[in-house]
């Protein structure tokens, strides 16, 4: 089978591999499209822990169900599914256990034309989603639905801010957040991007490049139930400038780096709760996937390539110029 591959840091190639052989409790899922995350770039640049080469990335993945080990129900085949990138979660809904990993390293990811993975790990693809938009919504809409709601436990009618409009978090987060009937407010350091957000629904927002812009904010609209972040660094303490007392400020990566100083005071004064989060649990899963078959969520979709450009799927991603998911047909 034709698979992108890692054979070292930088080095992506597209190569012929084996076809995957299904183990107990398992099924073989040809692909029709997967889509890409900023770990998989962190990956590809060597950034992230237990590389291993060669190796194929690739977390998100939608498909059609191929061959079935055996005592797997043969009943799977031709179904059309997606796949849950969070594997091993475990038996403590509060958190990951130890056998806990992400489809794409170790294990070998969706960008081929063929995986592996156990029949636990998948979902029936949302009928209303095109392959393209179904491979959009694994890992970022698992991220973002445990983030809103079994982190934060955002309410109809909260007032939410979620940092870093356009990646594919922040963006499922805006869907989710509206259809539960919160009020969005977003910032970016694009003002395009800014506005295309409020033409999804979102009440309004603020360009981090912009100074001030965290004084402006906390004036109008004033301050936020809830703050979702991936960024991390130097505008960490705006965020925390801009939660309401008794707030929630939820965080599921540091793209920025660490805070330089956290300011303990202003955590414990106003009754803060710092939440972080990672993926999700079988239950996030699938209480995710049918909010979005039942209010007909569609992912965003920034740019679609082909496998055999996969290598500038990953330059855009490096980049940063997209708006919602980069997907990869195959």
């Amino acid at each position: 089978m034709r698979a992108v591959q890692l054979s070292a840091v930088n080095q992506l190639v597209l190569a012929d591999a084996p076809a995957p052989a299904p183990a107990a409790g398992e099924v073989v899922v040809s692909l029709r499209a997967a889509a890409l995350n900023h770990r998989d770039v962190w990956i590809k640049l060597g950034q992230y822990a237990g590389l291993k080469f060669p190796c194929i990335p690739g977390s998100d993945g939608a498909g059609v169900v191929s061959a079935v080990a055996a005592g797997v129900d043969p009943a799977w085949i031709g179904r059309e599914v997606i796949i849950n990138a969070s594997f091993g979660w475990g038996d403590d809904e509060r958190t990951q256990g130890g056998g806990f990993s992400i489809l794409g390293l170790p294990r070998d990811g969706t960008l081929a034309e063929q995986i592996a993975v156990p029949v636990t790990q998948l979902a029936a693809k949302p009928a209303h989603l095109s392959w393209v938009e179904a491979a959009a919504l694994p890992l970022a809409g698992l991220t973002a639905w445990r983030a809103l709601f079994s982190r934060a436990r955002l309410q109809p009618g909260e007032r939410v801010l979620l940092s870093g409009i356009g990646g594919g978090v922040a963006l499922f987060a805006l869907q989710f957040a509206l259809a539960h009937g919160a009020e969005v407010w977003v910032t970016s350091g694009s003002t395009d991007k800014i506005a295309r957000a409020v033409a999804m629904g979102a009440r309004g927002g603020f360009n981090y490049a912009t100074p001030g812009w965290a004084v402006a904010a906390a004036a109008a609209p004033g301050l936020f139930a809830v703050v979702l972040d991936s960024a991390g660094g130097d505008g960490f303490e705006s965020l925390l400038d801009l939660t309401a007392p008794g707030g929630r400020v939820v965080f599921f990566g540091a793209t920025r780096g660490n805070p330089p100083v956290l300011p303990m005071r202003k955590v414990f004064w106003r009754q803060l709760s710092l939440l972080g989060t990672t993926m999700g649990s079988p239950t996030d899963w699938a209480a995710m996937t049918e909010f979005v078959s039942r209010h007909r969520l569609t992912p965003v979709v920034s740019d679609v390539f082909p496998l055999a450009r996969a290598a500038e799927a990953f330059a855009l991603m490096e980049w940063g110029g997209q708006f919602g998911k980069i997907v990869v047909e195959i």
